[in-house]
């Protein structure tokens, strides 16, 4: 038994070392920083504003959103959070269900922050979660917590987040 535990170990390790995911590719002018490292397992979890998670691995901060007949994930290409205010940031998703993509991010009082691009299909990535992947460029005006929120025609969730 214990000859098949080692063999099978052998295996496993032989299969899995010198594995790779492929390049992300870039679908916009922006640059994209190389998502291929980010860990399936996180490093540390902390929660956002009003509850969302956070998941802060060896690449860029995750967001779990919740989401009703569907799965939302989003990848955060700035440090943080919180985001810095009047500045532009990337956030790819990732969410199941079917239909376009249609986002928006408001604070409590009803205050827009401006999507300065997007949402904007990806046809290849690095990064494994469930669903489509579209990315988006938000500029935040002021500091607060804002609720992004995101549908298509069959599934809708929402991410909070903080910004300074």
């Amino acid at each position: 038994m214990n000859r098949l535990m080692v063999v099978l170990l052998l295996l496993v390790a032989g299969c899995s070392a010198g594995a790779r995911a492929p390049a992300p590719v870039a679908t916009s002018a922006t640059p994209s920083p190389d998502i291929s490292v980010i860990s399936p397992s996180p490093t540390a979890t902390r929660a956002a504003c009003n509850g969302t998670s956070v998941i802060l691995s060896a690449g860029f901060p995750e967001l779990r959103g919740t989401a009703q007949d569907a799965e939302l994930w989003g990848l955060l290409f700035a440090p943080g959070p919180p985001l810095a205010s009047r500045e532009e940031i990337k956030i790819v998703w990732r969410m199941t269900g079917e239909g376009p993509l249609r986002v928006r991010a408001t604070l409590p009082d009803g205050t827009p922050a401006r999507l300065a691009w997007g949402p904007q299909p990806h046809d290849g990535s690095s990064w494994r979660r469930p669903g489509e992947e579209w990315g988006t460029g938000f500029v935040f005006p002021k500091p607060g917590c804002w609720k992004i929120e995101l549908s298509r025609t069959r599934g809708s969730g929402y991410v909070w987040l903080s910004v300074k």
